[in-house]
């Protein structure tokens, strides 16, 4: 005889739908970041080495007496379940205040995506940080390879009909600038290199971990950025001037609009609230399933 067909312990309530459940009738894809978030890392599973399930304890985790016990995902509100524990660890269930709830929703989503922006900047902490290197080595190696160079641009100059007949342009021209180049521009320039690279490493290091102060701290060096960059398209355009400006801008749209920068669209007290009804117990309240009959 075959065995019965598992159920989950409860219905959605109506009007509520898990991620994933409901289907898109936009052509715009919608991402869900829970099922991401699961994905990756594996379902957020509470009790699963506790001795015995309590009435109260049925937000996330219920025993219906068919021999399994249904736990809730506290991430992607999917009903996984699983055999009691062979050799439980613990009695009961954690209370609410020793459980530290995952991010869901809006707030998971802005995780993901101030993460994608601190990558963007540890890619320029990188790039920054070996220019510096490079700079400085070259002001320690100059006096050594300065005679070299002059005989190598000397010999460019001869074969194409002398100074006369050279205009010294491209990476040629930077070179001789930077040979030319006093000292103490070459460290002011080194300096201010490694300084914008420390800045972009406290940035991806703040952004990462989600702290508030390095959204501002985004926010106002993306946007001093922006006047050189303005300025760069003046003169010859390319597709990575272009790139770069569109990414900085949508950086700026979203710290501003999204993380509500600035008191904008209620600031930071709003953007907590939504925190805290996204994230919190009460999220989970709203979305607990009613008790099955064989339950009540």
């Amino acid at each position: 005889m075959a065995p019965p067909a598992q159920t989950p312990p409860a219905v959605t309530p109506p009007g509520v739908a898990p991620p994933g459940v409901v289907h898109t009738t936009s052509w715009r894809p919608k991402l869900h970041y829970e099922l991401i978030g699961c994905g990756l890392r594996g379902h957020e599973l509470l009790g699963t080495d506790v001795e015995r399930v309590r009435p109260e304890d049925d937000l996330i985790l219920r025993e219906p007496g068919d021999g399994l016990r249904w736990h809730r995902c506290l991430r992607c509100d999917s009903w996984i379940p699983l055999a009691p524990p062979a050799q439980p660890s613990r009695e009961y269930l954690a209370d609410r205040s020793e459980i530290e709830l995952p991010l869901r929703g809006r707030p998971l989503r802005d995780r993901y995506v101030l993460r994608l922006i601190a990558l963007d900047r540890v890619v320029h902490f990188l790039a920054l940080g070996a220019l510096a290197v490079v700079v400085f080595l070259f002001i320690a190696k100059r006096a050594a390879y300065s005679d070299t160079f002059y005989k190598v641009l000397e010999a460019i100059q001869g074969a194409l009909g002398g100074p006369d007949g050279f205009r010294g342009g491209g990476i040629i021209r930077e070179l001789n600038r930077a040979f030319a180049a006093k000292s103490s521009t070459l460290y002011l320039v080194g300096l201010a290199l490694a300084g914008y690279a420390v800045l972009e490493g406290v940035e991806a290091i703040g952004l990462w971990l989600g702290k508030r102060w390095a959204e501002y701290l985004t926010f106002v060096a993306t946007a001093l950025l922006l006047i050189p960059e303005l300025y760069e398209l003046t003169g010859k355009i390319t597709v990575t001037k272009v790139l770069a400006l569109i990414i900085n801008l949508a950086v700026l749209a979203y710290l501003l609009f999204a993380k509500r920068l600035f008191g904008l669209r209620g600031g930071g007290r709003v953007e907590a609230e939504a925190h805290e009804r996204d994230t919190g117990w009460p999220a989970l309240e709203r979305t607990r399933p009613p008790a099955r009959p064989d339950e009540s």
